[in-house]
């Protein structure tokens, strides 16, 4: 049996002023043609991931790409090859230049959430849901956090939550314990280790709690190795000062500066 290749594949989520996201349909030739997807594509053997997506975005759309922060990291199959896709964020300060089709494809903004063009590529469905989850958080473990995406407040809280919040979080064990995911908009799992996160794969994102450096040099290894869904670090306010950037830098969704992380 013919082992199948493993493409090496960068993709942006491009932002604009308006926070919405820009997706462009595949054009004709290609794999999937006429399917919308966040452009990019592959990594040439003497390149960066981040020159690969200044290319890509340059050659497909016209658009100049200044910086980029690193988001989530999928390996999808497809019927043609096995795909290592590495997701990047460009926020709206991030990129210059005018939206065009340079391959004959469109392009459309969207809003997380609100998505009118289809159909999607494949591995785009769990990417579109993780995209509605706020960047900025505010609250506590303990009692519930949350913040504002573009259909409102989008609210996580201990488990078991009431019905009107977006989601729950839970440990790894209680998790285990139930033997199926709660019933709730989402499903997020305080993880401690990476194979926490493996058992629980099924989650919308994980949350990691730093409370020391142990914790922290953990967090370090699991967001080198590349996180599939969005996570979450919990840690002082002060740990988020100093290494909260770092963090964000590696591919962290976001930070939850909870001061009583350091007591848990």
């Amino acid at each position: 049996m013919t082992e199948r290749k493993c493409l090496h594949v960068v993709a942006g989520v491009l932002f604009n002023e308006a926070g919405e996201c820009l997706l462009s349909s595949r054009p004709q030739g290609k794999p999937y043609a006429g399917y919308w997807e966040f452009a990019g594509g592959k990594v040439e053997a003497d390149e960066t991931e981040l020159a690969a997506l200044r290319r890509e975005f340059a050659e497909e759309l016209g658009i100049t790409v200044h910086g980029a922060r690193l988001w989530l990291t999928k390996i999808h199959d497809y019927e043609h090859a096995r795909v290592y896709l590495r997701f990047y964020r460009i926020a709206a300060g991030q990129w210059s230049g005018a939206p065009e089709g340079k391959e004959g494809q469109q392009w459309r903004w969207q809003r997380a959430g609100d998505y009118t063009v289809e159909p999607m590529l494949p591995a785009n469905s769990a990417l579109l849901k993780a995209l509605a989850v706020p960047q900025a958080l505010t609250g506590r473990l303990k009692t519930g956090f949350g913040g504002e995406n573009a259909q409102g407040r989008y609210w996580i809280a201990p488990y078991p939550g009431e019905a009107h919040h977006s989601g729950v979080w839970l440990t790894a064990a209680q998790l285990a314990g139930l033997g199926r995911m709660p019933q709730a908009q989402s499903v997020w799992v305080l993880a401690g280790s990476a194979e926490e996160m493996v058992q629980t794969a099924d989650a919308d994102g994980w949350i990691w709690r730093v409370s020391g450096g142990a914790s922290a040099a953990a967090l370090a290894d699991v967001l080198a190795a590349g996180v599939p869904q969005p996570l979450i670090v919990a840690a002082s306010a002060e740990d988020c000062r100093r290494w909260g950037r770092a963090w964000l830098d590696a591919g962290a969704h976001a930070l939850l500066a909870d001061d009583e992380t350091e007591r848990a």
